[in-house]
C-alpha cells in the first residue's frame, strides 16, 4: 500500500529531540530566548499598556508557552485534533494581540505558527494552518507588497527545510537502530553457531572414546560370562583403559582446536593408527592448512570409522587416503572386511550419520557402504 505523502506524519524520531548535536540544541535555544525576550520586550516597552493591559499581555504569554509546549507533545504522539486546535488557538491569540494593539508581537507569532505547522504537521492540515498563518501576516504588515511575498514564501521554505531536515535526521536514526539490531542479531547468531560447534566436536569426542570403551567392557563381561580365561579378560579391560587415555588425550585435543592449536591432519592420522595392528595411512596431493570446521571434519570421520572397524571387523586391514585436491580434500577409509566382534550388534548407529550431517553443514558430502572386500568411508569436504 502506497503512503500518502499529504497525510504522512513526519516520524517520531523526526519530531523528538533525538540525534540532535550538543551545539545544535544550544544554538536553537539561543534562538528561542532570542525571540523570546524580543517578544517580551516589544510587549512591554513603551508605556502604552494600562496596568490591567499589562497583567493580560504577560497572561497571553505564559498562555502561548503552555500551547506551543502542548502543541509539541501532541504532535510528538501524532494526534491530529488536539494539535490542530492548539494551534488554531495560538493563531486566535495572535489575532486578539493584534486588536490590542500589539502588532510586532501578532506578526512574529503568526510567522512561527506558519513554520511549526509545516516542521510537525501532516503536510494536509499543515498548508491550510500555514496559510492562514502568512495570510495574516501579509493582510497587517505594511512593508510593499513584493517584500512581503518574498517574506511568506521565505517563511514558508523555512518550515518545509525544517520538516525535510528532520525527517532525514530520523530517517538516519532509524537506520542506525536497524544496524544496531542487525549487529545484534549477528552477533547471538555467531554466538549460537559457536556453541553448537563446541557442543558437536565434544559429543563426537565423547561418544567415540565412549563407544569404543563400551566395545571393550562389554565384551569383558561375555567372556566373563562365558568362563573365559583370565588372560582374555585382563586383554578386554586393558583395552578399554587404553581407549578412555585416548579419549582424555582427544578431548585435550579438541579443546586446542576450538583454540586454533590443532596439529597437522597428517600427523594426527599417523598417531590414530599407530595403535591399529594392520593399518596405514596415505597422503597425496599438496598439503594445505585447512578451515578448522572443516579439519575437525576429516578427524572425527576418520576416529568414527577406525571405531567401526574394531567393532565390526576386529583385526581386518585398514587403508586410510587423504587427498588434497584443489578446492576440497577427501578422506577414503576402507577395511579388508573380516569375521564379525563379539558385539557387532552393539551401538545406536548414529556415529555416521552424525558424520553425515556434519559434512551436509559444510556443504560436502559423506558416503559409506560395502566396498569389493569390506565397508569404505568416503568424505568429501570443500575447502
Amino acid at each position: 500500500m502506497t503512503d500518502n505523502v499529504w497525510t504522512r506524519w513526519p516520524s517520531r524520531e523526526a519530531l523528538s529531540r533525538r540525534g540532535v548535536s550538543g551545539a545544535r540544541r544550544a544554538l536553537g535555544w539561543c534562538g528561542r530566548l532570542f525571540a523570546a525576550g524580543m517578544l517580551l520586550w516589544t510587549t512591554f516597552t513603551g508605556g502604552r499598556l494600562p496596568m490591567w493591559g499589562s497583567v493580560a499581555a504577560a497572561a497571553g504569554v505564559l498562555v502561548c508557552a503552555v500551547a506551543g509546549w502542548a502543541f509539541h507533545r501532541t504532535t510528538l504522539h501524532h494526534r491530529l485534533l488536539p494539535s490542530v486546535c492548539l494551534l488554531a488557538g495560538l493563531l486566535g491569540l495572535a489575532l486578539v494581540g493584534h486588536l490590542a494593539g500589539l502588532r510586532i508581537p501578532a506578526l512574529v507569532l503568526w510567522c512561527a505558527c506558519a513554520v511549526v505547522a509545516m516542521e510537525r504537521l501532516p503536510l494536509a492540515a499543515a498548508v491550510p494552518a500555514a496559510g492562514v498563518g502568512l495570510g495574516a501576516y501579509a493582510a497587517v504588515n505594511n512593508d510593499a507588497w513584493l517584500t512581503t511575498l518574498a517574506t511568506t514564501v521565505g517563511i514558508a521554505l523555512a518550515g518545509y527545510v525544517l520538516r525535510l531536515d528532520a525527517e532525514a535526521r530520523g530517517g538516519a536514526l532509524r537506520l542506525l537502530a536497524q544496524e544496531r539490531a542487525a549487529r545484534v542479531a549477528e552477533a547471538e547468531s555467531a554466538a549460537l553457531a559457536e556453541r553448537t560447534r563446541i557442543a558437536r566436536d565434544i559429543h563426537d569426542v565423547l561418544a567415540h572414546s565412549l563407544s569404543a570403551q563400551l566395545v571393550h567392557l562389554e565384551a569383558a563381561r561375555l567372556l566373563i560370562e562365558s568362563g573365559a580365561e583370565r588372560d582374555r579378560i585382563l586383554e578386554r579391560v586393558v583395552a578399554a583403559r587404553g581407549m578412555a587415555r585416548e579419549g582424555l588425550a582427544e578431548t585435550r585435543q579438541a579443546l586446542s582446536a576450538l583454540r586454533g592449536e590443532m596439529s597437522p591432519l597428517e600427523d594426527f592420522l599417523s598417531e590414530l593408527v599407530a595403535t591399529a595392528d594392520r593399518a596405514d595411512v596415505t597422503v597425496s596431493g599438496e598439503s594445505k592448512p585447512l578451515p578448522a570446521e572443516a579439519s575437525q571434519a576429516v578427524r572425527r570421520v576418520a576416529q568414527e570409522a577406525m571405531t567401526n572397524v574394531r567393532k565390526h571387523a576386529p583385526g581386518a586391514k585398514v587403508s586410510i587416503r587423504l587427498e588434497y585436491a584443489e578446492h576440497q580434500v577427501m578422506l577414503d577409509v576402507r577395511d579388508s572386511g573380516g569375521s564379525p566382534g563379539e558385539l557387532t550388534g552393539t551401538g545406536a548407529g548414529y556415529g555416521l550419520l552424525g558424520m553425515r550431517e556434519r559434512a551436509e553443514l559444510l556443504g560436502g558430502s559423506l558416503e559409506a557402504g560395502p566396498g569389493e572386500e569390506g565397508f569404505v568411508v568416503t568424505l568429501k569436504v570443500p575447502v
